[in-house]
């Protein structure tokens, strides 16, 4: 049988209150991704590092239509989201950091020990 998938959409923000919406399967990995500004762009640009806000879906297309919708509203409406689960702006990945960082840390020395290369996934940009 096989494992059911769920993914996540997601809104990040900065200190700055910027914001920044997305999709993923796997929240703990991209979260990361994101404070180790992982990749160029407007998320490593803007600092944009605490995860505020997210909802999981049981369809990715669902998950894809409800992204656009939430990128489609106006900012107001985005914080009026944001603020009904989460008034104080709390990073909700907090607890995740350490953990996959320790992961990541041994994933690293595991490579260098067997002298492949570090994945494409876990390269900064």
């Amino acid at each position: 049988m096989r494992e059911r998938k769920s993914y996540f959409v997601y809104i990040m923000g900065s200190l700055s209150r910027t914001l920044y919406i997305g999709v993923t399967s796997r929240p703990e990995r991209r979260a990361f991704q994101h404070k180790e500004h992982m990749f160029a762009g407007f998320t490593s640009k803007y600092a944009v590092d605490r995860l505020l806000y997210w909802e999981s879906f049981d369809d990715v297309l669902t998950a894809i239509d409800r992204e656009k919708q939430l990128k489609g509203w106006r900012r107001s409406k985005k914080i009026a989201l944001i603020e009904s689960l989460n008034p104080h702006w709390l990073d909700l990945s907090r607890g995740w950091y350490s953990q996959i960082k320790t992961v990541v840390q041994v994933g690293m020395l595991r490579l260098r020990l067997t002298g492949r290369k570090r994945p494409a996934s876990l390269r900064s940009a």
